[in-house]
């Protein structure tokens, strides 16, 4: 037997406890076995604990977790490409709030050796799914992009991917604290959305910083915030859509997509094939990892949990006061 966390109903962070359950095993011959020191919270597991976002088939549906970070406990019968103890972070659908995971070979990477634990635990899902987003919108150098919610972990990966790669990163925040906070990681401007009233103001403000609008969007938020992306691109903009938070209905003029000749472009990392998995994963690895490496860019994190103190974790992302990730080890820090 082994430790996780369990969604024991659908609820508030009450519902969470941590529990005995059988140990994983490696399913498949090229499957490794992850001793898990450190994960973090995402808005998918809160969203799985209230009933609302199930895990895909196949993954344990009352176990949540979607990123890890550890050491290889286990090989597969054909899993030659790791060894016992080396340090390996990745993405998998659900069950990562364990102590233990499993996942193909080829869906892990190398945990840079200037990252503690509590740094790794805070990297695979929001630089994944920044660099993924860039990626799907053919992101050029020089580009202006636009990161809604970009004090959130996805958006302070993707500001300072974007810093990275030669880019010019803006974002919108309800507070202006997290963009002045922001700035430190590459920000060059960003505006305030206390109301959603004031997203009227967001097409003043991309010309006034652009001169002519954003080359691509990264909306974490959805709802009104999409129509005022629309507003606020340059012709032959790309739009990545990435959550809803704000809402999975708006109204949107049709003529702004027509006239300016824009992409909209809706992705999801969770519900991928494996196939799809470790390919992303293969090219984060090549790209992205060795910026960390390096300290080009590196995790944000808000706050750092023991596992056993979950229910305090949820309710301190649920806060919407967080500025980077929420971090959860087992025993280390």
């Amino acid at each position: 037997m082994t430790l996780a966390v369990v969604i024991t109903r659908f609820g508030g962070p009450e519902v969470l406890e941590v529990q005995d359950v059988p140990k994983p095993q490696p399913g498949g011959p090229e499957e490794v076995l992850v001793h898990v020191r450190s994960t973090a919270l995402n808005r998918a597991d809160l969203l799985q604990r209230q009933g609302r976002y199930p895990a895909p088939p196949g993954t344990a549906q009352n176990i949540p977790g979607l990123e890890f970070a550890g050491e290889v406990a286990e090989l597969g019968a054909n899993a030659h490409r790791w060894h016992k103890g080396d340090r390996v972070m990745g993405i998998i659908g659900g069950g990562a709030h364990a102590e233990f995971v499993t996942a193909h070979q080829d869906a892990v990477c190398a945990v840079p050796t200037n990252l503690e634990w509590s740094a790794a635990g805070a990297v695979p899902e929001v630089f994944i799914t920044a660099y993924d987003a860039l990626q799907q919108a053919g992101f050029k150098g020089e580009e202006n992009v636009l990161v809604h919610a970009v004090g959130s972990g996805v958006g302070l990966a993707a500001t300072q991917l974007v810093k990275a790669l030669g880019g010019h990163a803006f974002g919108t925040s309800r507070t202006p604290d997290k963009i002045e906070r922001a700035k430190t990681y590459g920000l060059e401007s960003g505006y305030a959305v206390a109301e959603p009233s004031a997203l009227t103001g967001l097409s003043d403000f991309a010309a006034s910083v652009t001169g002519g609008g954003f080359d691509v969007v990264l909306d974490l938020n959805g709802g009104p915030y999409f129509p005022a992306s629309l507003e606020a691109m340059a012709p032959r903009g790309r739009i990545i859509l990435i959550g809803g938070v704000a809402g999975g209905k708006t109204e949107v003029d049709l003529y702004q997509i027509l006239g300016k000749r824009l992409h909209v472009i809706g992705t999801v990392l969770r519900a991928r094939s494996l196939e799809e998995k470790i390919a992303i994963t293969a090219a984060f690895a090549q790209e992205v990892v060795p910026l960390l490496a390096r300290g080009t860019i590196q995790p944000v994190i808000d706050s750092v949990f023991p596992l056993e103190k979950i229910q305090d974790a949820h309710r301190r992302l649920e806060s919407n006061e967080t500025f980077g990730k929420v971090v959860m080890t087992w025993g280390v820090v």
